[in-house]
């Protein structure tokens, strides 16, 4: 605890995976280790105020390791299991990256679906309550405690110590950063304090490129949205609102993941994120380099998404004209495709084409924040038109 008379809830929710862990390793049936790790940690909330023990994690193990043999007890069908599970945990500290690093496996089980994987490590790793995850998807709790229960049951049955999927993993953390603050549960944060937490329990290159992309994106995010909620384009943020610490710390957990020669689809978004974060101004991007990047993702992934993300370069590196050559190989139906070649018409001049598929690209947009975006910019563009300009 930080001060001696107050709980920490943060360092709290930083002992669940390996307190959680520590149960399933042992024996527990993921559900109700997870229900008895829960009980602890409220009875830690109410006991530790004054006198918070000297080993915080030990004491979660042992207090959660008898409430799960209380419950066990507890429930007839079971007590053949007594015997087994009634001896004493083991005491004082251990180590927790290895456990924390299978229950996030575990969390991330391919038998999931991605939004009860989500759900599952937001619940089991991140510590966060039933509400606060509901809250976060906009459905009643009682819907979430559902999904989050049918999850639990699938994994139940899942060895513990069968190596698990960290491609998957990484997934499912950047599911969660992608929903973004909703409520009073800020997911980004979430996920940069996952990622913190699994870049401390692998030494995979790829963590740290996630846990850096995270950061350079969460930097920006002030300069997103204006006051009333409407998108703010990256060329016309203001970069003095852009958070320089979250950039520096990025750039450098990048710098040491790509140093270790082992480049994966993360690093090199982060490294697209980092050009433009380094750029002092929209003039000054690095496209060039920003579309050598892409290409090496191309490489890695192959994804249709990537390459129309590379064709929106190619047009900053190459012209416009390229960049409609680029965008021309792709399939037409691709989601923001019809955003991208309206982008790259206007910047080659022809306004009625981009003014056409603006409004159109406004009636396939995936949110609303898009959908007023590419309205406005579709009528600023017929304003222009009206006034003779194009």
């Amino acid at each position: 605890m930080t001060d001696g008379t107050a709980v920490d809830e943060a360092q709290l929710r930083d002992l669940i995976p390996g307190v959680l862990a520590a149960l399933v390793r042992r024996g527990a049936d993921f559900a109700t280790a997870e229900d008895a790790v829960q009980e602890a940690l409220v009875k830690a909330v109410e006991t530790w105020s004054n006198t918070p023990p000297d080993d915080p994690k030990g004491w979660l193990i042992t207090t959660a390791w008898h409430r799960f043999v209380d419950i066990v007890r507890a429930d007839t069908a079971r007590r053949n299991r007594e015997d087994r599970l009634s001896a004493e945990p083991p005491r004082g500290p251990s180590a927790s990256t290895d456990d924390t690093l299978q229950l996030y496996f575990l969390c991330a089980h391919p038998s999931l679906t991605p939004s009860s994987a989500v759900a599952l490590t937001l619940r089991a790793v991140g510590g966060l309550t039933t509400r606060q995850i509901a809250q976060a998807y906009f459905v009643p709790e009682t819907t979430m405690a559902q999904r989050i229960s049918r999850a639990k049951r699938t994994v139940a049955a899942v060895r513990f110590d069968r190596p698990g999927d960290l491609h998957t993993v990484l997934r499912v953390l950047y599911l969660v950063f992608n929903e973004g603050y909703t409520g009073d549960v800020d997911l980004a944060v979430e996920a940069i304090r996952l990622a913190r937490q699994l870049t401390a329990a692998t030494d995979d290159p790829e963590v740290a490129g996630l846990l850096a992309l995270f950061l350079l994106h969460h930097a920006r995010r002030r300069a997103r949205t204006r006051p009333d909620g409407s998108l703010v384009p990256l060329s016309e943020q203001d970069r003095g609102l852009w958070e320089r610490d979250l950039i520096a710390e990025g750039i450098a957990v990048l710098q040491a993941a790509l140093a270790r020669d082992r480049l994966g689809e993360y690093q090199a978004q982060a490294a697209i994120a980092a050009l433009h974060a380094d750029a002092q101004t929209v003039s000054e991007t690095d496209w060039v380099q920003i579309v050598e990047w892409y290409d090496e993702l191309v490489r890695l992934t192959d994804s249709p998404i990537v390459r129309l993300n590379r064709a929106v370069a190619v047009g900053e590196a190459d012209g416009p004209r390229s960049g409609l050559a680029a965008l021309a190989q792709l399939d037409p139906s691709l989601p923001r495709y019809t955003a991208a070649a309206a982008y790259l018409h206007e910047r080659s001049g022809d306004i009625a084409t981009a003014a056409r598929l603006y409004t159109e690209a406004a009636a396939h947009a995936q949110n609303l924040a898009e959908r007023n975006h590419l309205t406005l910019q579709a009528a600023a563009i017929r304003q222009r038109l009206s006034c003779g300009d194009g």
